[in-house]
């Protein structure tokens, strides 16, 4: 996948930022200040790193060669995915949208609110 493809539509998901909290090389995209998604560009292959439902995130894991544990985050929780062409695009758009919404499924309701009045405007 390539990885301009993968950041404007990371950007392209209601209210999602793109920050630089760690370094300038390593983009991390936040729904409502909370983080749903890191890229790695740089590496060879680059790589995504998503949030995903832990039984999905196993699954994931046993199916495809290409997706980890995530780096340096919760490995219940968190998955890396390599963007090496071995898994098709839709499934890692697909991916994208559930780690999103997990991350807005728990935000507090304030904000879930904030988020929905955004959407409508």
């Amino acid at each position: 996948m390539n990885i301009e493809r993968l950041r404007a539509y990371l950007l392209s998901l209601p209210a999602a930022v793109e920050d630089f909290p760690f370094t300038p090389e390593l983009p991390v995209y936040k729904v409502m200040g909370k983080m749903f998604a890191y890229a790695s560009p740089d590496e060879s292959p680059p790589r995504l790193t998503i949030k995903l439902d832990p039984l999905h995130g196993q699954l994931l894991r046993s199916t495809y060669a290409a997706i980890r544990p995530g780096y340096h985050m919760n490995k219940e929780h968190w998955n890396t995915v390599l963007l090496d062409g071995s898994i098709p695009e839709e499934e890692i758009l697909s991916w994208v949208d559930e780690s999103y919404e997990l991350v807005v499924e728990g935000l507090p309701h304030r904000l879930k609110k904030k988020l929905a009045d955004e959407r409508k405007a």
